[in-house]
């Protein structure tokens, strides 16, 4: 299929056509002489690269608002793990679905997942038109028979996600260095290092984490994960607050991308901030992550920019610190290898923001106004991978997916 955005503003400059086709952005100018099956009317509009969620657990809409306002271990062990243990693949298929839909409305086309049902999710991801890396939880606690099912499962999987497009993308799930015992997390790295996939790990998020690592193997986790071989730029390091002047240089060595989850760290009080500023003086890449809608609430990237920007601010004194245009590319830049970003030759994923909106007037600074004023009804179209998810708020079977994950999360508490 082929889409002509006309007269869309772009970076604020004079406003411009797009032409997409197939799933590749083919040209970017002024008054394009081009025939396309679709034409999209752009003006009033802003078109920006899709957001990235860098760290969710999408089927966790069901749980969104079931036990809040708890420590986490008490929260994860009483609550959460407990009725984890009840959901079935379809759950986990409406309950992502679910996450999709809102994604979508938030502007988001990619995001980095882990949760139970591999195939729930990512069954989810294929029918909704997004991107996904889908990895499978790998939590053995400690246990030998557990961990040789987990390896058996992750094996099996990585064989069966060839089946899907190539909007799903294999990621191995290992879910901290609590939970997963060391000879599992070398299989772990192994299996990355031969066939070139991501790992996505919880790591460094509480104190206790901190103290357990310490007393167990008198090391910092990332000191210990560097210890048994487990570190490379495969890594997807979710957290990561308790971190020390040390660990931030390891990170720097081995090229470890961050995620920074600014809302479930407070909700979940993990006690440190994001070190952002001391991380970005290294030159250490970071992702904005939403979390799970179980320790968020929501899947919100306007509202993670603006929380992420205050915090930082607060925490360093200094309103200067990550400003809006440095917030607003943490959150749309290129990451886990997918080629975004509105250039020609790129991926044909764009969103279109609805400038004539009360929180968005005036415009004296458009990044400004997206970042500290904006939020998910000022998201207008959404496309992905050349096809169009959302046009002018619409979204094809919304009524659907909302009733049936509600049915579900009921069924699930009731169980």
């Amino acid at each position: 299929m082929s889409i002509l955005i006309k007269d869309v503003l772009l970076d604020d400059e004079e406003e411009t056509d797009i032409y997409i086709e197939g799933n590749q952005i083919k040209k970017i100018g002024q008054s394009l002489d081009v025939v396309a099956e679709k034409t999209i009317d752009g003006k009033g509009k802003f078109a920006i690269p899709p957001f990235i969620n860098g760290h969710t657990h999408s089927a966790m809409t069901l749980l969104r608002g079931y036990a809040d306002d708890m420590p986490l271990m008490e929260w994860l062990s009483e609550k959460i793990w407990p009725l984890e243990t009840k959901m079935t693949e379809e759950d986990i298929y409406w309950g992502a679905k679910l996450a999709c839909l809102e994604m979508i409305r938030s502007g988001i086309t990619v995001f980095n997942d882990m949760y139970w049902h591999f195939h729930g999710t990512s069954r989810a991801v294929e029918e909704m038109g997004i991107r996904a890396l889908v990895s499978a939880v790998f939590i053995d606690f400690f246990d030998k028979t557990k961990a040789n099912e987990q390896i058996e499962l992750n094996e099996r999987l990585f064989e069966e996600t060839k089946s899907y497009s190539n909007r799903i993308t294999f990621c191995l799930g290992p879910h901290s260095i609590y939970t997963v015992s060391e000879e599992s997390l070398r299989w772990v790295k192994n299996f990355s290092n031969r066939n070139d996939v991501f790992i996505h790990i919880h790591i460094s998020e509480t104190q206790n984490e901190l103290k357990e690592c310490i007393k167990r193997y008198r090391l910092r986790p990332i000191e210990y994960l560097k210890r048994i071989g487990f570190l490379s730029d495969k890594i997807i390091a979710c957290h990561c607050v308790w971190l020390d002047q040390e660990e931030m240089e390891i990170l720097k060595n081995y090229n470890i991308q961050c995620v920074f989850n600014p809302i479930s760290n407070m909700k979940l009080s993990s006690g440190k901030i994001f070190p952002y500023p001391r991380l970005i003086e290294r030159g250490i890449g970071i992702i904005l992550g939403t979390d799970g809608p179980s320790s968020n609430n929501s899947l919100n990237m306007f509202e993670t920019m603006k929380i992420a920007s205050l915090l930082i601010k607060h925490d360093t004194k200094d309103p200067t610190s990550l400003p809006a245009k440095e917030v607003f590319n943490l959150a749309t830049n290129k990451a886990f290898g997918i080629n975004t970003g509105i250039e020609e030759g790129n991926l044909a994923d764009i969103v279109l923001l609805e400038l004539n909106r009360p929180e968005l007037t005036p415009s004296h600074n458009v990044i400004s106004n997206i970042v500290y004023s904006g939020n998910p009804s000022c998201v207008s179209t959404v496309i992905c991978d050349g096809k169009i998810l959302m046009e002018d708020g619409y979204i094809e079977g919304e009524d659907e997916i909302m009733e049936r994950a509600k049915e579900q999360a009921l069924s699930l508490i009731r169980r």
